[in-house]
C-alpha cells in the first residue's frame, strides 16, 4: 500500500491532469520513467507542443512554495527525460518544453498555478 504522501502526490497529479485536460491539453503519459528520471505528466498543449509537466504540492509554506522545490539539477533531469521521450515517440524536431504546475491547498480545494517553460529560465 502506498504511503500517505505518495497517495497525496498521485491525487495531485490526477487533479493536474484533469485541470490541463479541461483547458484543451492531451495527457499522453503519467509518471513516465526514463533512465534520466521521471516526468509526472507528458502532455501535448493546445498548440501541439510536447510538454513535460512537473507537479509540485506543498501542504505548508514552511519549506517554501512548490516552485522552490525545483532546482537546476531537477530541470536538467526533466529536460533529458523529455528529450528521451521525444526521441522515442515524437517526430524529429517536434517543439518541447518543461512546465511546472504547483498546487497549494486552500480549504477543501487546491489553488493551481502553472509556469510555462521553466527549462528556459
Amino acid at each position: 500500500m502506498a504511503a500517505p504522501q505518495q497517495r497525496l502526490g498521485r491525487r495531485a497529479e490526477a487533479a493536474t491532469a484533469r485541470w490541463l485536460t479541461d483547458r484543451g491539453w492531451r495527457v499522453l503519459e503519467q509518471r513516465w520513467r526514463s533512465p534520466f528520471g521521471e516526468i509526472d505528466l507528458v502532455c501535448l498543449d493546445p498548440n501541439g507542443v510536447l510538454v513535460g509537466v512537473e507537479v509540485k504540492l506543498r501542504g505548508t509554506s514552511r519549506a517554501g512554495g512548490p516552485a522552490d522545490a525545483v532546482d537546476g539539477r531537477r530541470v536538467v533531469r526533466l529536460r533529458r527525460a523529455l528529450v528521451d521521450y521525444a526521441t522515442r515517440y515524437r517526430p524529429p524536431g517536434a517543439e518541447q518544453r518543461i512546465d511546472l504546475v504547483a498546487l497549494t491547498p486552500v480549504g477543501l480545494a487546491w489553488r493551481v498555478e502553472r509556469w510555462s517553460g521553466i527549462d528556459a529560465w
